[in-house]
């Protein structure tokens, strides 16, 4: 802990008092240099990607939001920062924070939903009718994109220790697999869309399941040549990226279908749509555990173990 000076607000930023930050995987590769290549950060650093509070300050150019807002957000790369009491935030990554949610569970939300957004909707175009494999059902991402492809009109299989399922049922989920006693590979078939959070031996087995012309997208990687391009990667970054990605883009390609990483972006007009949802019950945020701020440490040792149903979040305010 420590004490710093309150962020300045630039011209098209607001400033937030953080009431409760959630906590995400994204944090804890941060912390440990996991993922230096793709997001080099310098030292001293405020971790933290999502955040609830009240603005208490507006730049002079900010048209869309007013002090005394309650909002939410997944703060941009290199704009990180959601572990403090207070955080400024471009206004364009910003979303008015859905009213029937408390900021614990607002806070839950956006890294997570627009991680599914993005893969289901952007990257995959899911459609009603189709099949898609989302992995690790009772996780965070996993909770938000089963009720998001169930509300697209999806068919949704997903793995998860048997003492989820229930939960995992009444948020949608079609075909439940317990990856502790069965084989997904032997169970499914002839998918559209597979959502990878796992590590690369899950990985090429999903690869499998597709049908051809299928897609495959990767959260947890490796990344690909394509998203080195979009990210506007070192020369050098660019080619270590594209060797770690050979394998399974070889192995995509002789099956026929398509392989991407995603490393999912703020966007503020998204998650004002996740607004919407949230506020119609369609999607609903499930919290395992709120934390004190004081705890932020053993917070993040319990999203790294594994053992989180849903998300991780600490009460800042």
């Amino acid at each position: 802990m420590a004490d710093l000076p309150i962020p300045t607000v630039g011209d098209d930023e607001v400033l937030v008092e953080v009431c409760a930050s959630g906590l995400n995987l994204l944090d804890s590769k941060i912390k440990s240099g996991e993922f230096k290549l793709l997001l080099p950060y310098k030292l001293p650093l405020i971790p933290g990607h999502d955040a609830a509070g009240r603005i208490t300050q507006v730049g002079k150019n900010v048209k869309r939001f007013k002090v005394g807002d309650e909002v939410y957000a997944r703060a941009a790369d290199f704009r990180i920062g959601t572990f403090a009491e207070y955080i400024s935030i471009h206004e364009k990554d910003v979303a008015l924070k859905p009213n029937n949610t408390t900021m614990e569970e607002a806070a839950s939300v956006p890294l997570v939903a627009l991680t599914a957004w993005q893969a289901l909707i952007e990257v995959a175009g899911l459609k009603k009718g189709q099949k898609v494999f989302i992995q690790a059902g009772s996780g965070g991402v996993g909770t938000i994109a089963i009720q998001l492809a169930k509300y697209l009109g999806a068919k949704v299989a997903t793995t998860a220790s048997e003492k989820s399922f229930e939960m995992l049922k009444s948020i949608g989920a079609d075909v439940l697999i317990d990856y502790k006693k069965e084989d997904f590979e032997t169970i499914l078939k002839d998918y559209d869309v597979v959502l990878n959070s796992q590590d690369t031996k899950t990985l090429e087995k999903s690869l499998r399941i597709l049908k051809p012309g299928g897609k495959a997208i990767s959260i947890s990687g490796p990344p690909t040549p394509d998203f080195a391009r979009t990210a506007k990667a070192a020369w050098f970054v660019r080619q270590v990226i594209a060797l770690l990605s050979l394998g399974i883009r070889k192995k995509a390609k002789k099956l026929g279908v398509d392989y991407s990483f995603l490393f999912m972006r703020a966007d503020g007009k998204q998650l004002q749509e996740i607004t919407e949802l949230i506020e119609r019950g369609t999607i609903r945020p499930v919290v395992d555990k709120i934390f004190p701020f004081s705890q932020t440490d053993e917070a993040l040792k319990y999203v790294e173990s594994g053992h989180a149903k849903g998300k991780v979040v600490i009460r800042v305010k």
